[in-house]
């Protein structure tokens, strides 16, 4: 796998997981034991040890291999592991750059954005990496999915390293969360070579009548060993920058759709994922702005 971060320095990563996730997906007995693992129940009995106080032996290890600061969190002492894993940042900690016209990034993560074209006669569809996915199979909703034809999918791709929780882009009308039950595929890149990850795997979403780029949809994504998708609130106003949710233990996406006409990405965004690498990313970090609010 590629990075690139906004100064356009790049990374390789090819670990140990990576390997043997590619293994199990490429190979015969690998997807007989993957049938077993993307289960639910497998993704629920791991968060629920993971919940256990014993877990916290975890934390120390992990926390070194991937060098993470925790004097910028709340707390740097712990329950479990998960406790630690749904970790909260200090105030201040992410701050939303620019200004209402801004788009920014509601997590932290690995960025791809795609167009979502539109042929006459077709249904709307994006490419991730060599999987070609439609809005209506990722939504579930034809009606819905028309609404998206000619605008700009971005996804947020988590690892494990990520901080993991998200918030909202825009103050707004937020609506009511929809679930889509399904299985856990890993979110890896390995993965969605094989499998199409993202209209297979468990997701939620809701739409955003925000003030700035239009109908925004929001989705969540879960993911292998992500035991729960947590979002606070239902049908309600909310404030750019506020709190949506969290994932619990986990790779995991979000995935943003907005409609034709509503943003201008940063053109970077496009050339990465262009040339197979995906932006590194924080939370409150600018990703493009409102085509309504250019001069």
């Amino acid at each position: 796998m590629k990075y690139i971060d906004r100064e356009g320095r790049i990374t390789t990563a090819d670990s140990g997981q990576d390997r043997l996730l590619k293994r199990m997906y490429l190979s015969r007995a690998g997807r007989r034991i993957l049938k077993v693992l993307v289960c639910p129940f497998v993704s629920r009995a791991g968060g629920w040890l993971l919940d256990r106080s014993w877990s916290r032996v975890l934390i120390a290890p992990f926390v070194k291999a991937n060098q993470i600061d925790l004097s910028v969190c709340e707390k740097e002492r712990f329950r479990s592991y998960n406790d630690f894993f749904t970790r909260k940042l200090k105030d201040g900690v992410r701050i939303m750059e620019g200004d209402e016209w801004t788009l920014t990034s509601p997590c932290d993560g690995k960025l791809s954005v795609y167009p979502i074209v539109h042929e006459k006669g077709k249904k709307s569809r994006f490419n991730i990496k060599n999987t070609s996915y439609t809005v209506e199979s990722l939504l579930r909703s034809p009606k819905l999915a028309a609404y998206y034809e000619g605008g700009t999918a971005c996804v947020f791709r988590l690892t494990v390293d990520d901080y993991h929780r998200y918030c909202y882009v825009d103050d707004g009308m937020k609506s009511e969360n929809c679930h889509i039950p399904g299985i856990f595929h890993t979110v890896n890149p390995v993965a969605n070579d094989v499998v199409p990850i993202y209209k297979e795997n468990t997701r939620e979403y809701s739409l955003l009548r925000s003030r700035h780029f239009k109908t925004v949809l929001m989705m969540e994504v879960g993911a292998l060993m992500v035991g729960r998708i947590t979002n606070y609130h239902e049908a309600c106003l909310v404030k750019k920058g506020e709190e949506k949710g969290r994932f619990e233990f986990g790779g995991s996406t979000v995935i943003l759709l907005f409609q034709k006409d509503a943003v201008r990405m940063d053109e970077r965004l496009f050339q990465n994922t262009q040339s197979g690498y995906e932006t590194i990313v924080k939370m409150g970090e600018r990703i493009g702005e409102s085509i309504r609010g250019q001069k």
